[in-house]
């Protein structure tokens, strides 16, 4: 699904051969087909339609169906834990106690209610104190330390070039917008959302004291620094470029380059102890360098009120929730704000995700199925590793070198061998605001601690409980949380077909993420580092080439069309997914019959259910900001483009020259 988070998935050959007959077991039933809608004019209308034109997208949801819109039901599920743990008195020290408190604490509304911004009254009041540039460095750093991330954008991560060794990390920041491009575009509906930020900022400023025409002013003044940062931001297709972004420098030489930002206070600030770093986008660095002596300290003063007023906007009392839910509903479409429970779920998920987890895997993730699964991943291995023996465009050097990474990756499924320690995070359950604050300054010591160690290959980047997973190319590993392996991907009492078009697919996803336009580019321990001839890359790159030109022409919303460059990872991994997946399954028993069940042949049942893991609906204003910020493909080109490009689809549901989905065989693109 993404990169480091990234999308895959497969089935128990092994076992799938040892079952009883499918027709002596509890099986799933595929319903709702749109029998009025030609297959081969679009599959997902056909697997999806009766269900997209009745469902209903909830008013606090900006979507619904499967892939991440299943983390609603997730949700449910998560609150009902919080919301048992909390009514009770747990004992001191344990995980119930200090998740129970934490979600207590922000569900007192009244209380939260009744502090106003009180709890943000002396961070103002540092603002107002910063007389230059070296006392606004000063107070950002040290906000960075609890989430009030604004003008420096710092984590910790592998080397790309020593991928064992973690090191400080900067890349570029200080957008209130999703990314640079909103502050230029003149269309209606980005100007209309540009009008609701400033409108956002405004409202903010009139809530901590200002008259409406100062408000404005402030918001304006903001505005205006954020927009001349954006103009110094790489694009979101730009940042793909994997060596682009890799700038390993010695602070000498950063601080007689950005003198103004003087790095050696700035590192000593956020308490990182080093002599290089990695800066991602130095442009930025360069720019903020400039503009901290060209605008004037007032106006970043205002900048800095109004960053800190969108970060805790959520911490704070209900206008403050109000005036930022007023932004995001015309940014994304949500009818009304989400229940109080479940943003505190949410809240929870991120704040203590281990602790939580625990508790969620112990009551709703069976052990079986951390077997099946990773028999499953062996499965897709395989074949992809078939796949890569017969591929007639790559060299037999560089296909040894291929397989050696295949066979390389760490695999991680349902939950981490090791949780994470919460016991430093201090809990009061009437302290909702401080909790916030504690729990992610104990993240942020928890990564400063890494800069210069090793690689924890251990480690997960995603909660158990979430439905997604990923791929992450420095540690050469893929990862599926407990939270996908549920239905549509994967059910214990499915066929075959539908398992290996469901978990098989989301596998073989998450392989190729490791060989798409990125994974390419790292080698089997994750070091960027070229293991191809340079004749197998160029045909690589020809490849993912006809990839971003085909999704090019892929339309949603009358007419805004899909960026290829920015969705050819996701697509390269998509179309080789459902390939990787159809070669598994055709080794099972059931792939290698014609027997029909519920009136489908078992290839018609695998392409269905790769419709049905992308079975999502979505408001309109949702799916303007998707397209524009998300590496994935909108849900209907998820299906449809591989399809239109796997010969065996078109075999399946007889596709005929004429059919909308119809490609002549030679313009069918495969990668891997």
């Amino acid at each position: 699904m993404k990169k480091i988070v990234y999308f895959s998935l497969a089935l128990l050959l092994v076992g799938a051969c040892r079952r009883a007959p499918v027709t002596n077991m509890k099986r799933v039933v595929i319903t709702g087909v749109n029998a009025a809608q030609k297959p081969g004019d679009d599959f997902f209308r056909y697997a999806n339609g009766i269900w997209y034109d009745t469902a209903q997208i909830a008013a606090s949801q900006t979507g619904v169906g499967s892939y991440s819109f299943l983390n609603y039901p997730q949700r449910i599920r998560l609150q009902a834990i919080l919301d048992s743990i909390s009514a009770v008195t747990n004992p001191v020290g344990s995980i119930e106690r200090k998740v129970g408190d934490f979600y207590a604490s922000g569900m007192d509304t009244s209380a939260i209610n009744k502090r106003g911004y009180e709890p943000i009254k002396l961070l103002l009041a540092r603002i107002d104190a910063v007389t230059d540039a070296t006392s606004l460095l000063a107070l950002a750093a040290n906000e960075q330390k609890v989430g009030n991330g604004s003008i420096i954008g710092f984590t910790v991560g592998p080397d790309n070039k020593q991928s064992s060794i973690n090191i400080a990390q900067f890349y570029q920041t200080g957008l209130g917008l999703p990314e640079r491009d909103y502050y230029f575009k003149t269309d209606s509906s980005t100007t209309a959302i540009q009008s609701a930020y400033k409108n956002y900022l405004a409202r903010l400023f009139e809530l901590v004291g200002n008259e409406p025409s100062t408000a404005g002013k402030n918001a304006a003044i903001a505005y205006e620094i954020e927009k001349q940062l954006a103009a110094a931001h790489r694009t979101n297709i730009e940042r793909r470029d994997v060596k682009a972004n890799y700038n390993k420098l010695a602070v000498t030489a950063l601080a007689e380059k950005q003198p103004t930002l003087n790095w050696p206070a700035l590192l000593a600030t956020l308490g990182v102890k080093v002599d290089s770093v990695n800066v991602g986008q130095p442009a930025y660095y360069d720019k903020l360098n400039a503009l901290l002596t060209s605008v004037p300290i007032e106006e970043w003063k205002v900048y800095l009120k109004a960053h800190a007023l969108t970060n805790y906007s959520g911490y704070l009392s209900q206008p403050f929730t109000e005036a930022s839910f007023a932004y995001a509903k015309v940014l994304t479409g949500q009818a009304v704000k989400k229940t109080r429970a479940e943003e505190m779920t949410q809240v929870i998920d991120g704040s203590l995700g281990d602790a939580l987890a625990q508790i969620y895997v112990k009551k709703y993730f069976p052990e079986e199925a951390k077997k099946k699964i990773a028999a499953l991943v062996d499965n897709l291995k395989k074949a992809f590793e078939a796949r890569i023996n017969k591929l007639d465009w790559m060299s037999d050097s560089t296909k040894t070198k291929a397989k050696e990474k295949l066979y390389a990756f760490n695999q991680k499924i349902g939950y981490p061998d090791k949780w994470r320690d919460y016991s430093n995070v201090d809990v009061k359950r009437d302290a909702y605001f401080e909790n916030r604050l504690a729990a992610i300054k104990n993240e942020y010591l928890y990564r400063l601690a890494k800069v210069g160690q090793p690689v924890d290959r251990t480690e997960w980047h995603t909660t158990p409980p979430t439905v997604t997973a990923y791929n992450n190319p420095p540690l050469n590993e893929i990862v599926f949380p407990a939270g996908i392996l549920q239905s549509p991907y994967f059910d214990v009492n499915a066929d075959d077909a539908l398992n290996y078009g469901g978990i098989g697919m989301v596998i073989g996803h998450e392989i190729t993420h490791s060989f798409d336009d990125q994974g390419a580019q790292y080698d089997k321990v994750g070091n960027v580092t070229n293991w191809w001839t340079k004749t197998d890359y160029a045909k690589f790159k020809a490849r993912t080439q006809q990839v971003i030109d085909q999704y090019n022409m892929f339309t949603v919303l009358n007419g805004v069309h899909v960026k290829g460059a920015l969705t050819v990872g996701e697509n390269t991994a998509d179309i080789a997914g459902v390939a990787i997946a159809y070669d598994a399954f055709k080794l099972t028993k059931q792939g290698q019959d014609t027997t029909k069940l519920d009136g489908f042949t078992p290839d018609q049942r695998f392409f269905i259910s790769i419709a049905r893991i992308w079975r999502v609906k979505t408001r309109d204003a949702y799916m303007g900001m998707y397209v524009n910020t998300n590496p994935h493909s909108p849900a209907k080109w998820r299906v449809n483009g591989p399809l239109m490009n796997f010969t065996p689809f078109y075999k399946a549901f007889n596709v005929q020259p004429g059919d909308k989905m119809y490609k002549p065989e030679a313009e069918r693109i495969t990668v891997w």
